[in-house]
């Protein structure tokens, strides 16, 4: 386990801020009334914008590794705000996650080819596949089913192609490209990191040819889906790193942890006597489910004991965490500043220990 762990922020998109079901940072929501006594009424100081800026700013002054910008059908175009955030920043790695239909292939290799001679290189993809059948109607984009993993297939393949190949050809189903490729100045550039996710088997394969981080959710069995995906990627004769996307909520200690979890549940209307113990086996919390979106589980306890709990997922070869937690600019430079120094130490115990 030499390998230093990759840790991410994810940006939010349609708003932010202490109150779990407000959306009033960066004023997406309208904001509440100011008291009496503020002076200046001056409104949008902080828009949108400004406030991704912020989490930019936050996440790599704390020492983040990068920052994931997710698709999210209802909130800010993921490409337009990860290239505010490249742009803002020296070193943060921006994740831009779409699907596959929102564009040609070769258009999203063009867009992410000049974003990547303007930063440096540090512009990554994850690829939304198994959307929602409503969400993807909604967004125009009828293909249901194991087409979509084959479009997807298709999608990586042909941006993969004129990026690297100078007269590319391709003829698919679902594209096809006559004499293509780029020429200098998008040329000769890195391809964006490929980020997919999913734990079914047409989601495993197209990862073992395509992907370079497999994201997982702590409710999956990442042990089945490692080891598959291990196999799978071994018989293609690649090697595909594994990333977890993770709630947290880390303090000072366990009581002052419990108690911030407590009174998030509260505010999101979560009665005292549902409040919801952790998982006794894996230590998750289902109670982000209610704080953080349907479905979320996540670690609350002290900065140690989170640590511990990201450590189990590096004993299963979990590399990169993708950490979620509100509100995001406040909560990044916590993470940077009491979490990851943890792993900076071990990091070098384990460097020295190794030489």
């Amino acid at each position: 386990m030499t390998e230093t762990p990759e840790f991410l922020v994810t940006v939010p998109t349609r708003g932010d801020g202490r109150h779990p079901l407000r959306r009033d940072r960066g004023d997406w929501e309208e904001r509440r009334p100011l008291p009496a006594f503020v002076t200046d009424p001056r409104g949008g100081v902080s828009g949108p914008s400004a406030h991704i800026a912020q989490v930019g700013r936050a996440a790599e002054i704390a020492g983040l590794d990068g920052a994931l910008v997710p698709f999210d059908p209802e909130g800010e175009e993921s490409l337009v705000l990860a290239a505010g955030l490249l742009r803002g920043s020296r070193h943060l790695r921006v994740i831009a996650g779409f699907h596959a239909g929102i564009a040609t292939p070769v258009y999203a290799a063009k867009l992410s080819a000049s974003l990547q001679r303007f930063t440096g290189g540090r512009l990554d993809w994850q690829i939304d596949v198994a959307l929602d059948p409503v969400v993807a109607r909604a967004h125009g984009d009828f293909l249901q089913g194991g087409d979509r993993y084959a479009r997807a297939e298709e999608f990586l393949t042909v941006a993969k192609g004129v990026w690297h190949e100078e007269g590319y050809t391709y003829e698919g189903v679902f594209y096809q490209v006559l004499a293509g490729g780029f020429q200098p100045p998008n040329a000769g550039l890195p391809f964006p990191r490929v980020h997919l996710s999913g734990i079914e088997p047409g989601a495993l394969a197209l990862s073992a040819r395509h992907a370079d981080v497999h994201l997982f959710d702590p409710g999956q069995n990442l042990d089945v889906g490692i080891a598959g995906l291990g196999d799978r990627a071994a018989a293609e004769g690649r090697a595909v790193a594994y990333g977890l996307r993770l709630p947290v909520l880390a303090r000072e200690d366990e009581e002052e942890a419990w108690r911030e979890a407590r009174g998030l549940w509260a505010l999101a209307g979560g009665a005292d006597e549902d409040f919801p113990r952790p998982d006794p086996k894996t230590g998750l919390w289902p109670g982000f489910d209610r704080i953080a979106g349907p479905g979320a589980l996540g670690l609350v306890g002290s900065y140690e004991g989170v640590a511990a709990g990201i450590r189990a997922y590096r004993d299963l070869g979990v590399t990169t965490f993708v950490l979620s937690a509100r509100p995001t600019v406040e909560e990044a430079y916590r993470l940077g500043e009491r979490l990851l120094p943890l792993f900076a130490t071990e990091s070098q115990k384990e460097t020295a220990h190794v030489h």
